[in-house]
């Protein structure tokens, strides 16, 4: 009876358990943006899973509302940058909980399937396969729940400056996720089990270990490539800026006008860089067609837009005649943000802060993809480039170039916009598209299909960039199979979790 509960056993006292997992997310934080040490990820995983094995109901939730309160206290900072520290704290603790209560599965997973299947195959393949499988789930949960979710911290995510990247392209960026934690969660196991007496036993997270380094880029096919000028105009889009009447697209205007006389297929602003509805506001629309024309090519532009007594946040694109009949609303309105769930609960909580959000955005259902003379060119709005749905409709859509348009003015001076951009950086390898991804304050990137930077905007500078993008066809694995792996992740590591229970009552 002792040899089989030992590995139910704590590993870690519950202090020493508490200790290790906030060492964990502090490391996991440090593995993104700005630090981007990607390294950081394993020990931090490593780390966290140590300090849930064994652990019985409280100490398991305690541990891991530790590990999600500090890891998103961190990640988030820059979410006080824009109403102070309460929403800060409220999203890093909500997340936390959410956390905790999604990493609750890992640890019933070391309770209860050593026990199930407890020979070696089972502890070296078995165990970790269902805990990296139940780290997954834990990321889909927590990117899908509450309010269409917050899809901000895979793990995955750390990689975009790592020789990891490429592996995105095959299996998706919860592939990926899946075969990190699990090579940690083997090793963990080798350890334990004390297997390194026994080099056969090494070779398969050597084997993992290799692939995830070496893996190539999945092939995808150049078709040409199309001028895209890319506008910062550095203007005054934060929420609090003072502004006085068309100095948002007097900013854009001004940063464009070096680009006149070139030549450019199609110019893209960022998200935010009209004042108003330009299907309600008669000047704005007389200025973009003045630059549409001057420039010679489409208007890629955003702003708010009213249709049917709803608001939306439009990407349109603006033609040489003063039409627009191509028009793309934000999918995932950000909660709290640009609109707010729930408001008469949330108001009687906070009225002064929840006062301050007056629109509502409503979801967009309209297609995330453009066709400019031909050339269909996929987009993302700010936050959606961190959606899986959205990037996948465009690639299933044709998109042969990703343009993402993001406004980062009320988050100056913090990781933020370092983050989503590491995010961009990744859809480009995944994807195998070239991306342009700009912003109205900074930092603006032309990145390649193989996640090279070819051209780039300093923040807080105004300016614009001109670059033959290169365009691609053909879907990478990642994203034909992305979608299967999530679902085979999330639902085959519930099942083997069930599984392990009944067996373990059984034994």
């Amino acid at each position: 009876m002792s040899d089989s509960r030992a590995p139910q056993r704590a590993l870690l006292p519950l202090w020493a358990a508490a200790l290790s997992a906030a060492i964990a997310a502090i490391l996991m934080s440090f593995a993104y943006p700005a630090a981007a040490v990607w390294g950081f990820a394993f020990p931090a995983t490593a780390l966290l899973l140590v300090a849930l094995i064994g652990r019985r109901f409280g100490g398991a939730v305690l541990v891991s509302l530790i590990y999600g309160i500090v890891f998103f206290g961190f990640l988030v900072s820059w979410v006080s940058r824009y109403l102070g520290p309460i929403p800060w704290a409220a999203l890093s603790v909500v997340e936390g909980v959410l956390t905790a209560a999604a990493l609750l599965p890992i640890a019933l997973a070391y309770r209860w399937l050593p026990l199930a299947f407890p020979g070696t195959a089972g502890r070296l393949f078995g165990l970790p396969t269902v805990v990296a499988a139940l780290w997954v789930g834990r990321e889909l949960f927590v990117g899908s729940w509450p309010y269409g979710g917050f899809p901000w911290a895979r793990i995955a995510m750390s990689q975009a400056e790592s020789p990891l990247a490429p592996v995105t392209s095959w299996v998706g960026v919860s592939g990926l996720s899946f075969l990190m934690v699990l090579i940690v969660a083997m090793l963990i196991e080798v350890v334990r089990l004390g297997a390194w007496r026994q080099p056969v036993r090494l070779i398969a997270p050597a084997v993992i270990a290799v692939a995830l380094l070496f893996t190539p880029l999945f092939p995808t096919a150049a078709t040409g490539s199309m001028r895209i000028a890319a506008v910062q105009g550095n203007g005054p889009t934060g929420y609090f800026d003072e502004r006085e009447p068309f100095s948002v697209i007097q900013a854009q205007t001004d940063a464009t006008v070096p680009l006149y006389g070139e030549d450019v297929d199609l110019l893209v602003w960022p998200e935010g860089s009209l004042d108003g509805d330009p299907f309600q506001n008669e000047a704005i629309a007389r200025r973009m067609t003045l630059v549409a024309n001057r420039i010679d090519a489409p208007l890629l532009a955003n702003a708010a837009t009213g249709r049917d007594d709803l608001f939306f946040n439009t990407s349109l694109l603006w033609n040489t005649d003063g039409t627009s009949t191509q028009l793309h609303d934000k999918r995932h309105p950000v909660p709290f943000g640009e609109y707010v769930p729930d408001r008469p609960f949330f108001n009687a909580l906070a009225p002064d802060l929840i006062g301050l959000i007056q629109r509502e955005y409503t979801p967009g259902s309209n297609p995330p993809v453009f066709d400019v003379d031909g050339v269909l060119v996929g987009l993302a709005i700010c936050f959606d480039v961190i959606y899986d749905d959205v990037i996948w409709e465009d690639l299933n859509g044709g998109a042969e170039v990703l343009v993402f348009q993001t406004n980062n003015a009320d988050f100056r001076g913090t990781d933020e916009n370092l983050q989503q951009l590491a995010f961009a950086r990744m859809r480009a390898i995944e994807t195998g598209r070239s991306v342009v991804n700009i912003s109205t304050v900074g930092t603006s990137q032309v990145i390649t299909h193989d996640g090279a930077t070819t051209t780039s905007l300093d923040a807080d500078e105004a300016g614009a960039m001109l670059e033959d993008v290169e365009l691609r066809s053909g879907l990478t694995a990642g994203v034909v199979v992305g979608p299967w792996i999530q679902q085979l992740l999330l639902w085959g590591g519930l099942g083997a979790l069930l599984v392990g229970w009944w067996r373990a009552r059984r034994r």
